[in-house]
């Protein structure tokens, strides 16, 4: 499939007061209209750095570099602040993972749906509200006219990440990047509002970029996975090919050490040793390798690049000495 999204060699670097620290180092990837991709890594493996990266909303302190990150025939690393609002919120949205701190609070619901919708279809407030109302009824919010009205604290955690997905679906966007959507909810709610998701996106088509360190959700929701670890992706695959058979030890690891109902009762959870490297000091070789249950010389001093390793599957790894 043609790519909606085609990110080529990403990488962030931000100064920081001990010196320059790369967060995200050569990634690429594609993403297809109507697919789903996941992201996923532990926290701090530069996620959610790579999402904000793609919506140029990292701020002076970053420096983005790479070969191009094209949207639909449009680099969107050459474009500038202006010419990226008028993608931002519009054909590019972002559902963030914290919706208390996302939405504002002495503004209202009604008021912060329907400010895009203004902005970017030029409607006026009356036919923004009355779009804002549809919209809180599409993501399940009822009595959504008058609910218009109210404040983000009047909402509960649930309710306010919807509105946060009613918002980004204002201007009926052909990429949504959802970081972490439901970390801050219960189990229940997690799977009401990853399901309002896939059923949207799928409605309008639209592609979708999920960020998260669950792997059940990566199995439920996604078309294809990429998984990071100290900035890089060092696995990409279908989601069947990848739980499957996963190649990269990392990724074994991800998945050994999730949680398993039936797990016997005085089975301890597996772990992945170690701790994630310090980025401002990555090893020379695999900064997997402290952590790597086959590490061997080569991987000590030489950094594995990605490889195909079957047809739609890509790995970094030296593999068995």
């Amino acid at each position: 499939m043609t790519a909606l999204l085609d990110v080529r060699d990403l990488s962030v670097t931000f100064r920081t007061e001990h010196g320059p620290l790369r967060a995200v180092d050569g990634v690429s990837f594609q993403v297809a209209r109507g697919e789903t991709l996941a992201i996923v890594g532990e926290s701090g493996s530069g996620k959610s750095v790579t999402a904000l990266a793609l919506l140029g909303l990292l701020g002076n302190a970053a420096t983005v570099e790479g070969a191009g990150v094209m949207f639909d025939d449009c680099d969107l690393t050459a474009l500038t602040p202006e010419a990226m609002r008028r993608i931002r919120g519009n054909r590019i949205a972002m559902v963030f993972q914290e919706p208390m701190s996302s939405l504002n609070p002495v503004l209202t619901v009604g008021e912060q749906i329907a400010e895009p919708i203004r902005l970017h279809k030029k409607a006026s407030k009356a036919e923004a509200l009355r779009m804002a109302a549809g919209l809180l009824e599409k993501v399940s919010i009822p009595d959504a006219a008058a609910r218009l009205k109210e404040y983000p604290h009047q909402f509960s955690g649930g309710m306010r990440q919807r509105v946060l997905i009613a918002m980004a679906l204002a201007c009926q966007p052909a990429l949504i990047v959802a970081d972490e959507p439901t970390t801050a909810l219960d189990v229940t709610v997690q799977a009401q509002i990853l399901d309002l998701l896939r059923q949207l996106t799928r409605e309008s088509g639209a592609a979708l970029v999920l960020i998260t360190h669950d792997l059940g959700v990566v199995a439920r929701y996604a078309d294809r996975v990429a998984v990071m670890y100290a900035g890089r992706i060092v696995e990409s695959a279908s989601v069947r090919d990848l739980f499957r058979d996963p190649r990269h030890p990392y990724t074994r690891g991800l998945m050994a050490s999730s949680p398993r109902l039936a797990v016997e009762a005085k089975t301890a959870m597996a772990t992945i040793a170690g701790q994630p490297p310090d980025l401002a000091r990555l090893p020379a070789g695999c900064s997997f390798a402290p952590r790597c249950p086959d590490a061997h010389a080569r991987c000590l001093v030489e950094r594995p690049m990605l490889e195909v390793v079957s047809p739609g599957r890509v790995s970094a790894c030296h593999g068995p000495a």
